[in-house]
């Protein structure tokens, strides 16, 4: 069968890049269509296997490397724009439009979802609050060309043949928000790269891009009540502000690599994660390090930390709540080795099988019915 893969863009290497990582593991024939692609030539050699990719027109739009999200009303039309007819299977992987590219009823496609589009439907009031596009002519732009996509984005529910979930979270979101029933299966975690270490040292951990939903500013604060100390991995526009709110007993380390990052997980007390996500690797590399994590109890972090086994809950976004969760890690103990083997049913190796029988089960279910 001839194949093609459909990613929204690519840009950086993140979670849904570890993805298409693993698609291109699976299979290597595949032909791989984005709106665009500004990826270096490192993760290009890891997520592509040193693949070109057919890109939109919007690669060639002014200042489209940095500000391609200003093209966000052009994404829709953009992504009708790839034809695909020759193929026999379209698997498409989507946080944003990639799963409304337009098939015919001889393809097969299936839709790998990270999240129907945040910033369209359930996110959309933060969203025009962060972007202080509430009021004002921008503002209402905005407002107007959302209302477009989330019909849009409606309207191509049916394009799609099956849909996988990377949460039941988000297997409730596309049910609410689509109607449509998905097959969960969860992101692939390079847990084998994350070690298990059992001496701990006292310091608590976070680490992400310092953006609002991430809610490191609210970490930050909290720790700034209590004498314990915290480092903080990572960079992003939110840097000030959250430097303006640390105290003494925070640690501001910026961008690390890898290594340092591992290293940090591993000695770490805890990992602390307050973002409301749609799976979140971090936390389970933290686990696959044998270290307890205090996250939210909502989102795919409620589904991937075991509260009082592999980690804390806390009900709320709130520092009080967060407060409450940190004085009972406290007093909580944890068996490291339990923490590590939990963390295993999330790996890179699962995922690869799961999706592999997936999509060649449904595929082989389709040529039946072509035949009959």
């Amino acid at each position: 069968m001839k194949k093609a893969i459909i990613h929204d863009w690519f840009t950086v290497y993140a979670g849904a890049e570890k993805c298409i990582e693993s698609f291109t593991n699976i299979w290597d024939d595949f032909d791989i269509y984005t709106l665009i692609d500004f990826l270096n030539m490192d993760d290009r050699s890891i997520i592509l296997k040193g693949k070109n990719t057919h890109t939109s027109f919007i690669q060639k739009l002014p200042f489209s490397e940095k500000k391609y999200r200003n093209y966000l009303p052009l994404f829709p039309f953009a992504i009708e724009q790839f034809d695909l007819s020759e193929y026999d299977l379209i698997l498409s992987s989507s946080h944003a439009v990639a799963k409304g590219v337009l098939t015919h009823s001889n393809q097969l496609h299936i839709s790998y979802v990270h999240t129907p589009i945040r910033y369209a439907w359930d996110l959309y009031y933060q969203y025009l609050k962060e972007s202080k596009l509430e009021s004002g002519l921008k503002g209402m732009l905005a407002k107007y060309f959302l209302h477009k996509i989330r019909i849009w984005d409606l309207a191509t529910a049916n394009r799609v043949d099956h849909y996988i979930a990377n949460s039941k979270y988000i297997a409730r979101r596309i049910k609410k928000i689509y109607g449509k029933d998905s097959t969960v299966i969860y992101p692939p975690v390079d847990v084998e790269k994350f070690q298990l270490c059992d001496k701990k040292d006292e310091f608590y951990l976070t680490a992400s891009r310092m953006v609002p939903y991430k809610k490191i500013d609210l970490i930050v604060e909290a720790f700034s009540k209590t004498d314990k100390k915290l480092v903080v991995i990572g960079t992003g526009p939110d840097m000030e502000k959250i430097k303006s709110k640390a105290s003494k007993n925070i640690e501001l380390l910026g961008f690390q690599p890898d290594s340092v990052l591992i290293e940090m997980m591993q000695k770490a007390k805890g990992f602390v994660f307050a973002a409301e996500e749609d799976f979140g690797i971090t936390p389970v590399e933290a686990q696959a390090c044998g270290t307890p994590v205090i996250c939210l109890g909502k989102g795919g972090t409620k589904e991937t930390v075991i509260d009082g086994i592999t980690g804390i809950h806390f009900r709320e976004q709130t520092v009080s709540y967060l407060l409450e969760a940190i004085s009972k890690f406290e007093k909580s103990d944890f068996n490291y080795d339990d923490i590590r083997s939990h963390s295993l049913q999330f790996s890179r190796e699962r995922f690869e099988k799961e999706i592999k029988n997936f999509v060649e089960i449904k595929y082989n279910q389709f040529k039946n019915e072509d035949l009959r």
